[in-house]
């Protein structure tokens, strides 16, 4: 049997008015919304997204081939093979990175001591064919040669944070 107390808030509706006082508290606040494709959110210089491998002003390729950066990917995304290139150093024949694999935690970026595998600070991009989800290590150069600008900006805004 309800008690006294129960009847009262359930022939008062109490629990509805309190809902429809959150309701319009809220409904006269700004809109915190974003309208994405027109709009952009502020985004940190440390954020990390899309891969690229880059190069010194030079043209030259700065991966040196120490595997650092596969052997510290806790999700084995990235895969490397080497070979001592023409001037006697050692040079990547196959760098790949499956963004399927990567959880994008940055270690690969962290371990590299010449700053050649970076995660920048593109996120919108999509695989439409099977097998668009394994960078190359053409498609990592192009990437990094396309956004070198940005690449080295959010560099020069990181050393100057730390």
């Amino acid at each position: 049997m309800p008690s006294f107390k129960n009847l009262y808030k359930m022939f008062t509706l109490s629990e509805l008015r309190k809902g429809l006082g959150v309701t319009f508290r809220n409904y006269f606040r700004k809109d915190v919304t974003v309208q994405y494709p027109e709009e952009k959110t502020p985004q940190s210089a440390r954020f990390r997204g899309l891969h690229a491998l880059r190069r010194y002003p030079n043209g030259e390729e700065r991966c040196i081939a120490c595997k650092l950066c596969e052997a510290v990917c806790p999700a084995l995304a990235i895969t490397i093979e080497a070979e001592p290139s023409d001037d006697g150093t050692r040079r990547t024949t196959l760098y790949d990175i499956d963004l399927f694999k990567c959880i994008y935690c940055g270690f690969c970026e962290e371990a590299c001591p010449v700053d050649a595998i970076v995660e920048t600070r593109i996120h919108e991009y999509h695989m439409e064919e099977r097998g668009e989800n394994i960078m190359t290590k053409e498609r990592l150069l192009a990437v990094g040669d396309k956004y070198e600008t940005m690449i080295a900006a959010d560099k020069a805004a990181d050393a100057d944070y730390r």
